[in-house]
C-alpha cells in the first residue's frame, strides 16, 4: 500500500501564527492568558494548552477579567485567527490603551483582516456588500460586525433566492451600479467551486459588480491538492475536527472524487476504517491539524501495513546516502557531534555542517541527550561511520517557512551578510536571499556594502521553486511602514495644530516643512514673517527648524496649507504691549527724508521724528542732525492705532517746556512742504 501525504495540509499560517503567539506567552511566562474562545479547533492541542495554565473564556466572561485588569492584575488576551467582533477588540485595545497591566495578542489572520477591511470600505449607504460564508462562524460574525450592513449567503443557490427577492422588491427591475454599488467577498476558507458558481449567479444580477477573490491561497492550494489526490486514491483521510469549517469543506472537495473518504480526528479513528482491496491512501489535513498528528496518522497507518519489527531490523541494516536520519546526540567536542542512530552505525556531524556561524560553540547549542535529525551525505561501513549533515534539513524547512512567507506576505527579519553584483545576500532563517539593488532602500550611487553585517525587516516578493531561489525587498517593507506612518498622521491631523517642523525645500512663493510621518506642509512667503519678505531665502533656509501651525487641510489633494507668524510676535502687538503715549524711548534712525527722521523702535515697527521735533532750535534737513544708524532718545508724543503711526519728538526731552513749544509745532502729520507730508503718509509704517 502506498501512502502519500499533502504537502498543503496542516497548520496553515493564520493558526501558526496564533500558536506561536500563545506558545511565546507562555515561555514568557505571562500570568494570566487567556484566549477568547477556542485557539484552534484541535482538541489535543487545546487540552495541552489548558495544562499549562492557558485558560478559554467568552466574550461574556471578558467584563470580569477587564475588572481584574483595571485592579492591576496582569493578564494576556489572545484573539484567534478567526478574529473577533470590532466592538470586542475596540473594547480590549481603549482598555489595553489605559492599563499597562492588559497585554492584547491580536492574532487575526492577516487574510481574514482583508477580508475584514473590505467589508468596511463596501458597506453602508449606497452600498450592498455581500458575503459567501456560515452565517454562525466567528470569523464571518467578526467581518459582519465591521460592516454597515450586509448579506451572508451560504451557497449560490441561497445567492440566487436573495438576488429573486431583491429584485422583487425593485418591482422586478433589475438594480444596477448606477442605483447602488455592489460588492462580494468570501470567507476565507470557503470552498473555491461554490465561489465560482455564485459569481456567476450574481454577474448575471448585477452589470458590473466589484469582486474581491479573498479565498485564502493556502486554502486553495489545501482544496486543490486535495481534490488531485483523492482523484488518485482508494481512500482519502482527513485529519480535523469535525467543528473546523475548513475541514469540513476540505472533506467535501474530496468527497467528490474519491467516495472512500473519511474525516477522521486522530490515529484512534483508524481502527474503524476498512482499507480492504486498497493500494493507494492519501493523507491531507485541515488548518487547525498539529504535522505530530499528522505524522501519527501515517506512522500508526505504516504500522497496520507491516510488521514494525521487520522494518526496524531492515533500518539497522541498511543506511543510504541521501537519507534523512535521527539520531540521539552521545558525546561534544569543539568541532563535531557524535550521534546514536539506532543502527550499527554512528553518526558524526561536523561543526561547518551543525551551524552557519564559524564562531559559535557546540557546546552551548546543543547537549547530551538532544534529538537532531540530519542528512546522510557519506557512510563507511569498514569504519561503522555515517557522516551527517544538519544543515541540509534544516534548510529544507526553513525553505518551506520562506514560500509561506512569500505566500502570506509575513514581513521577516534576517542579516545582510554580503553585497555581491546587482545587489546583496540576505540569511533569511539560514537561507540566503537575494535583494536587487534597487530595492536595497540605498541610493542609487550609494555603497551596498554599507548596510553589510546590518539586521533588515524584507518581504519575500518572488520564490523560484525550481532552483530554490528566492527574492526579497528593504523598500517594499519600508513602503508599507511609511504608508502606514502617513495613514495615522492624516488621520489625527487637525486645523489648528502645531509642529516643531524641519525646511525640506524653498521655492519662489514659500517654503515646504517636514511634519514628519513623511508628510509636507507649505508656509507661504506672507506666513513667514510680519515684515515683508521678498523671498523666502532671504529669512530661512534648507535644514532651518520652524514652529508651524496647520491653516487648512485639503484631505483629497494630499496638501496642507500651514501658518507660522502669530499675533503673539506681530510687532505692533509687541510695541502697544511695551510702550504708551509719554514713554520714552531708545530708537535707531533707519531713514531719512526732508521732512524728518523714521527711526526703529522695536524689530518691524518704525516712527516719525518730524524735523520741528529733531532739535531745540530750527534746524535746514535732519541729517544736519542725525545719521542713518544712529540711536537716540525720543519721547512717544502720540500713537495713531488706526493708521498704525507713532509719532517721536527728541525736542520734548532737551526743552523742559517741550510741550509747550510742541503746540506751536507743526500737527504730528502736518508740514509746512505738502510734498513731504505726501511722500510720509505713503510710506509703509
Amino acid at each position: 500500500m502506498k501512502i502519500t501525504v499533502a504537502s498543503h495540509g496542516g497548520f496553515c499560517f493564520g493558526v501558526r501564527r496564533a500558536t506561536e503567539a500563545v506558545e511565546d506567552a507562555i515561555v514568557r511566562g505571562d500570568s494570566e492568558i487567556v484566549t477568547l474562545g477556542r485557539l484552534i479547533h484541535n482538541d489535543g492541542y487545546c487540552s495541552s494548552l489548558a495544562a499549562r495554565g492557558v485558560r478559554e473564556i467568552s466574550t461574556d466572561d471578558l467584563p470580569a477579567v477587564l475588572e481584574r485588569v483595571k485592579a492591576g492584575a496582569p493578564v494576556t488576551v489572545v484573539i484567534r485567527a478567526h478574529g473577533e467582533n470590532a466592538s470586542v477588540i475596540e473594547m480590549l485595545e481603549a482598555c489595553a490603551a489605559e492599563n499597562p497591566s492588559l497585554t492584547v495578542l491580536n492574532c487575526t489572520c492577516p487574510f481574514v483582516e482583508k477580508v475584514r477591511k473590505i467589508a468596511r470600505e463596501n458597506s453602508g449607504e449606497g452600498r450592498r456588500f455581500y458575503l459567501l460564508g456560515a452565517p454562525d462562524h466567528p470569523e464571518v460574525q467578526g467581518i459582519m460586525s465591521c460592516a454597515d450592513g450586509g448579506t451572508v449567503f451560504e451557497t449560490a443557490e441561497q445567492l440566487s433566492q436573495i438576488l429573486d427577492s431583491e429584485a422583487s422588491d425593485k418591482s422586478n427591475q433589475v438594480v444596477t451600479e448606477e442605483e447602488i454599488t455592489v460588492s462580494v467577498a468570501s470567507q476565507t476558507t470557503q470552498k473555491l467551486s461554490e465561489w465560482k458558481k455564485s459569481l456567476e449567479i450574481l454577474k448575471k444580477a448585477y452589470t458590473n459588480p466589484k469582486i474581491y477573490d479573498t479565498i485564502c491561497i493556502v486554502t486553495e492550494e489545501r482544496q486543490k491538492e486535495a481534490a488531485d489526490l483523492a482523484g488518485e486514491s482508494d481512500v482519502m483521510l482527513i485529519i480535523g475536527s469535525r467543528a473546523s469549517s475548513n475541514t469540513a469543506k476540505l472533506y467535501a472537495v474530496c468527497r467528490e472524487r474519491c467516495p472512500r473518504s473519511y474525516l477522521i480526528e486522530g490515529a484512534s479513528d483508524l481502527a474503524g476504517i476498512d482499507f480492504t482491496g486498497c493500494q493507494t491512501v492519501s493523507i491531507t489535513a485541515g488548518a487547525s491539524t498539529p504535522y505530530s498528528v499528522i505524522q501519527e496518522v501515517k506512522q500508526t497507518m505504516a504500522e497496520q501495513m507491516e510488521n514494525f519489527a521487520e522494518l526496524l531490523e531492515e533500518s539497522l541494516k541498511t543506511l543510504n546516502t541521501g537519507d534523512v536520519v535521527t539520531g540521539v546526540i552521545t558525546s561534544i567536542s569543539q568541532n563535531e557531534i557524535h550521534l546514536d542512530l539506532g543502527a550499527k552505525t554512528t553518526g558524526i556531524i561536523t561543526h561547518d555542517k551543525l551551524t552557519d556561524d564559524p564562531s559559535a560553540k557546540l557546546s552551548e547549542l546543543f547537549k547530551v541527550g538532544d534529538e537532531i535529525k540530519a542528512k546522510v551525505i557519506k557512510v563507511s561501513d569498514i569504519d561503522g561511520i555515517a557522516t551527517l549533515d544538519k544543515t541540509r534539513v534544516d534548510n529544507d524547512a526553513n525553505w518551506d517557512l520562506i514560500v509561506a512567507a512569500a505566500e502570506s506576505g509575513e514581513i521577516m527579519e534576517g542579516r545582510v551578510v554580503e553585497a555581491v553584483k546587482g545587489g546583496v545576500i540576505i540569511s533569511l532563517k539560514s537561507v540566503r536571499v537575494f535583494i536587487p539593488a534597487s530595492l536595497t532602500g540605498v541610493p542609487k550611487d550609494g555603497e551596498l556594502s554599507s548596510i553589510v553585517g546590518t539586521t533588515q525587516r524584507v518581504k519575500v516578493i518572488e520564490i523560484k521553486p525550481e532552483r530554490k531561489r528566492a527574492y526579497a525587498s528593504i523598500r517594499a517593507v519600508l513602503r508599507e511602514e511609511r504608508k502606514a506612518q502617513e495613514e495615522a498622521f492624516w488621520s489625527t491631523l487637525e486645523e489648528g495644530q502645531e509642529f516643531d517642523g524641519v525646511i525640506k525645500s524653498l521655492t519662489s512663493y514659500g517654503a515646504f516643512v517636514d511634519l514628519g510621518s513623511g508628510v509636507d506642509g507649505m508656509v507661504h512667503t506672507s506666513e513667514l514673517s510680519w515684515k515683508h519678505v521678498r523671498q523666502p531665502s532671504d529669512i530661512v533656509k534648507v535644514g532651518d527648524k520652524l514652529h508651524v501651525f496647520v491653516k487648512s487641510i485639503d484631505r483629497e489633494r494630499g496638501r496642507i496649507s500651514l501658518g507660522h507668524k502669530t499675533e503673539d510676535t506681530n510687532p505692533w502687538n509687541i510695541f502697544t504691549s511695551k510702550y504708551a503715549v509719554g514713554d520714552v524711548a531708545n530708537v535707531k534712525i533707519v531713514s531719512l527724508m526732508p521732512f524728518g527722521a523714521f527711526a526703529e523702535i522695536v524689530d518691524g515697527v518704525d516712527g516719525l521724528i518730524h524735523i520741528s521735533q529733531i532739535a531745540d532750535h530750527k534746524i535746514a534737513k535732519p541729517d544736519d542732525v542725525l545719521a542713518v544708524g544712529q540711536t537716540v532718545d525720543v519721547k512717544i508724543t502720540d500713537i495713531d492705532m488706526d493708521n498704525k503711526k507713532i509719532s517721536l519728538s527728541i525736542r520734548a526731552l532737551l526743552e523742559p517746556a517741550a510741550e509747550e513749544v510742541a503746540e506751536d509745532a507743526p500737527a504730528v502729520y502736518s508740514t509746512d512742504d505738502p510734498e513731504s507730508l505726501k511722500a510720509f503718509e505713503g510710506d509703509e509704517q
